[in-house]
């Protein structure tokens, strides 16, 4: 049985602190570093990370790239600091 993609808004709520949606979508945003840090094109990235089609919503699917793109960022420099504390 194949890993199913949680569920995903338009954009994660964004937040000074880590929330219940940064959680669950840990994954999503580990792969969207690793494939920006690759060089892929976001459209691959939306595709396959998403389940979406960028040919039906490109403007669409591109926000929700950029946007979860960019939480996955603040992750990577801020909110992990949330993940350690609470592993402690």
């Amino acid at each position: 049985m194949g890993q199913q993609t949680p569920s995903f808004l338009d954009e994660p709520p964004i937040s000074q602190t880590l929330t219940a949606y940064d959680r669950e979508h840990m994954v999503l945003y580990l792969r969207l570093l690793d494939s920006s840090r690759d060089g892929a094109d976001w459209r691959e990235a939306v595709q396959i990370l998403f389940g979406l089609d960028p040919r039906c919503e490109p403007e669409r699917c591109r926000q929700i790239h950029d946007a979860h793109l960019a939480r996955a960022l603040w992750m990577n420099e801020h909110g992990y600091r949330e993940l350690i504390r609470s592993a402690q």
